[in-house]
């Protein structure tokens, strides 16, 4: 009787053990917030403005990023002397640069939608999930290219496809010492790569104004290739050139001046 007594002890000490050290969604999220800063202080930027270089056979390409609170934004790729404009939002227009034509084409009223949903999202999807109505769920634990981590999903605000809701879920991979974010993964829902999984792999965590932030991220399909994007500066609530939102009026790529920063010459 005493040694079954004893073991009834113990079984009960091992379970308030480990039952002490799991972890909740949330306190993930305290933790990552707590290593990259903190709550309040990512509450507090208004925008971002990354400068980028992108590998594409050998040839570094500079991109430059602008993203902002409003929603107003643009991506800048500078190749071969022109300046390509993808995802350029004003707050009420959309527009791409079409890479066959280099013509600018503005964006489906569908797409626009999705888009101002995806605003809510910034700085990012989960700091401000409550107040979106989001809801998390701890997956549990996952190797995640290589690394062991914590696996939360993140269900959205369900996005419009072809004129029909569909969900909008992603995957956050958090490293479970350190509680550092070190990937995502969301299914595609549209395109010729719809059913795949999106994936994308983040490191070389960086102090900017106090906030850390990777300055390498791979973005590409799991399981399969890759794109590399270095991070060479991060500038946090920057002036943006608001004449670079509006939807040309000749609708054609114009040529970048030489020698200038992001159009063309090098950073």
């Amino acid at each position: 009787m005493k040694f079954l007594k004893s073991t009834c002890i113990l079984f009960l000490l091992l379970v308030i053990s480990m039952t002490g050290n799991a972890q909740t969604a949330d306190e993930i999220l305290d933790n990552y917030y707590e290593a990259i800063g903190g709550r309040d202080a990512w509450s507090k930027v208004d925008g971002f403005k990354y400068s980028a270089k992108v590998n594409q056979g050998g040839m570094e390409i500079p991109v430059e990023m602008v993203q902002t609170k409003s929603g107003e934004g643009y991506m800048r790729i500078s190749f071969q002397g022109l300046t390509i404009m993808q995802g350029v939002f004003d707050g009420e227009t959309l527009w791409n640069t079409n890479f066959q034509t280099m013509k600018a084409e503005k964006a489906t009223s569908e797409q626009i939608a999705n888009h101002k949903l995806s605003t809510n999202d910034f700085p990012d999807a989960l700091l401000n999930y409550k107040e979106n109505k989001y809801q998390i769920e701890l997956i549990g634990k996952e190797t995640f290219d290589g690394t062991e981590a914590f696996k939360i999903k993140l269900t959205k605000e369900p996005m419009m496809v072809d004129g029909k809701k569909v969900d909008d879920v992603d995957f956050y991979f958090f490293e479970t010492e350190s509680f550092a974010m070190i990937g995502s993964e969301s299914e595609m829902v549209e395109g010729e790569m719809k059913g795949g999984i999106s994936q994308t792999k983040f490191s070389d965590y960086q102090e900017v104004d106090g906030l850390m932030i990777p300055f390498s991220i791979s973005d590409g399909v799991k399981d399969g290739p890759t794109q590399p994007i270095v991070i060479e500066t991060i500038e946090l609530n920057p002036k943006m050139d608001k004449s670079l939102l509006v939807f040309p009026d000749d609708a054609a790529t114009k040529t970048a001046p030489k020698g200038e920063p992001g159009k063309g010459g090098d950073k």
